[in-house]
């Protein structure tokens, strides 16, 4: 096995669960803007594809150095093991992004890393032609941050929060990496309750559901890593088998989806059923100002309408005034809603006890938690 230095990649807000994540897998790791950072093995990458719930990619750094200039880049490249990676017939597109980087012109950066690597391919393998690329697909990223390139290779293929059990969405549909991170930063337990009163397609229903039956996120899809050479099937058999074995299949959930739009219902029911979980969550009908329960400590998580659009905005901040009147009864439920409108406290008609910031896509949003009656200690 060898030893790789791994980059889990997260969206802003998000570093630390993603961190918390990578340590609950067992790997130390370190965490910065954007990214956590840590060294692992083959076995590694295939446990983080499959069980980082809230992270968005698992690349490979091949390596990192300054480039002021157009040579520097290239030759830092072509000393970078290729070898070790690239199998003869590889595909390897080259990707790349800069920012406050003297090197400036994208596309540039990313034709001389080409190159590069192809040079160091020709000398390895010793072959004068080009190179066919009919091969496993190998995605190289050059990211220039203040003239420091970083060189990765993408391990995950398509985003880590392609779950595989979306069928359909609606217009505005929440990431699923990030509605794993709303149940995350609750108090929810599965033995609670659990409503999402804006639920759509259903992604924060269908992750709690996962999250609470202990469901690896990548259970039901495949990654581009699973194609290379270098890694045994045998190691990504061994992560399912792990992910079939820590699945808690029996554990009993009470969890419920509502929304105002009755196709939006149709579609998150079947989403549900693809991702194995049709049965477990209960789908309905209805305005968030009709939730009513008598059951006690539960949690809803809520990514209502921010009113961005011109003409929504006074619908939308009467519909927060009659979420707050009915959620204003269930003192012992915990309430997490997802907003943009920086007024929500005010129509909602209290102040939230904690707000956190965290982006959906590039809207800048607060969590607004509430926190409900702690349940009394039993007695022993």
């Amino acid at each position: 096995m060898g030893k790789y230095q791994l980059i889990a990649t997260a969206a802003m807000g998000l570093e630390a669960l993603v961190a918390k994540e990578v340590r609950a897998l067992g790997y130390e790791c370190e965490v910065e803007n954007g990214k956590v950072i840590y060294t692992g093995d083959e076995t590694a990458i295939a446990r983080s594809n499959m069980w980082l719930r809230t992270a968005d990619r698992v690349k490979i750094k091949v390596g990192e150095f300054k480039a002021y200039t157009f040579d520097e880049l290239f030759e830092k490249t072509k000393g970078l093991p290729w070898e070790k990676y690239l199998p003869e017939d590889a595909e390897f597109p080259v990707t790349g992004k800069s920012v406050k980087s003297k090197l400036f012109s994208v596309s540039d950066c990313q034709a001389i890393v080409k190159k590069a690597v192809v040079d160091r391919m020709k000398s390895y393998y010793k072959r004068d032609s080009w190179f066919e690329e009919t091969g496993a697909y190998f995605r190289i990223e050059v990211a220039l941050l203040k003239d420091v390139a970083t060189i990765t290779l993408d391990t995950s293929g398509q985003g880590l929060h392609k779950r595989g059990y979306r069928v359909d969405q609606g217009e505005a549909p929440l990431k699923e990496t990030l509605a794993a991170a709303l149940v995350q930063l609750t108090n929810w337990k599965p033995d609670k309750p659990f409503i999402d009163p804006f639920c759509g397609s259903g992604t924060i229903p269908i992750e709690a559901a996962m999250i609470g039956q202990n469901i690896a996120p990548g259970f039901n899809r495949e990654f581009v890593s699973e194609k290379w050479n270098w890694i045994p099937g045998k190691v990504w058999d061994e992560a399912r088998t792990e992910a079939e074995d820590l699945a808690n299949y029996d554990q009993p959930l009470d969890i419920m989806g509502t929304d105002i739009d009755h196709r939006m219902i149709k579609i998150a029911q079947e989403n549900s059923f693809e991702a194995g979980l049709g049965d477990l969550i209960q789908y309905k009908q209805m305005q968030v100002r009709d939730i009513t329960t008598t059951k006690e400590y539960g949690v809803i998580i809520g990514n209502p309408p921010y009113g961005e659009r011109l003409g929504e905005k006074n619908a939308v901040e009467h519909m927060y005034k009659e979420m707050g009147q009915a959620f204003s009864k269930l003192d012992t439920w915990s309430i997490y809603i997802l907003t943009s409108n920086e007024e929500f406290e005010q129509f909602y008609g209290r102040p939230a006890t904690k707000k956190r910031k965290l982006f959906n896509g590039f809207i800048r949003t607060d969590l607004y938690q509430f926190w409900g009656k702690r349940p009394p200690r039993s007695i022993e």
